[in-house]
């Protein structure tokens, strides 16, 4: 895997998260997995529509930097790193913060996969991780009775991640994640 080419689409899906309102600021942050034991991850504190393929850090399985320079991996390595450990089939992590299902996150709800097609086919059942601290390992331990069975999960009071066995795959789930959970938010107004 070429990790030039890597690092660029990362940084065009960085770009496109912000554009969508996905990811403010610094917030949300991506993994691929380049070989069984190299991940390539956004840098902690850049501001995610500005960052460039230049900025990634590459570290190993257990968290050690292969990268020289002065970049930080992203604060939430460690949850990265627990879902590529468990999930040999993904080769992807997308982390973000989408309001609307931030919004069930924050109101501790799950979104059940039932209800839209498109929802059922890309993610199945979206289930609510039990809170854990942003950038601890107190997150990754809560995470990871989930990974086996769902490729979608809100993080209580804090987000959502999506994984996918490529890095388009990912990012399709979170914006299908996001969009369901409008859609779900829309017909709950109007007593649906």
């Amino acid at each position: 895997m070429i990790v030039s080419a890597v690092a660029r689409r990362m940084a065009l899906c960085c770009r496109q998260l912000a554009a969508q309102g996905l990811i403010a600021g610094r917030d949300g942050n991506l993994s691929v997995r380049l070989a069984p034991d190299r991940v390539l991850v956004t840098p902690s504190g850049f501001i995610k529509s500005l960052v460039t393929a230049a900025d990634m850090v590459e570290v190993d399985l257990t968290g050690k930097p292969r990268t020289r320079g002065t970049r930080k991996p992203t604060s939430e390595l460690d949850l990265h790193l627990r879902i590529l450990r468990h999930r040999p089939d993904v080769h992807a992590v997308v982390h973000a913060h989408p309001p609307a299902a931030t919004g069930f996150a924050v109101a501790g709800k799950e979104i059940p996969g039932n209800l839209l097609p498109e929802l059922t086919f890309i993610l199945g059942p979206v289930p609510l991780v039990p809170f854990g601290k942003a950038g601890t390992p107190e997150l990754g331990d809560r995470v990871v009775p989930y990974l086996k069975e769902h490729n979608g999960l809100l993080l209580a009071k804090h987000g959502a991640v999506t994984m996918g066995s490529t890095l388009d795959e990912a990012w399709i789930r979170m914006e299908t994640l996001e969009h369901s959970a409008r859609i779900i938010v829309a017909a709950m107004r109007l007593d649906a």
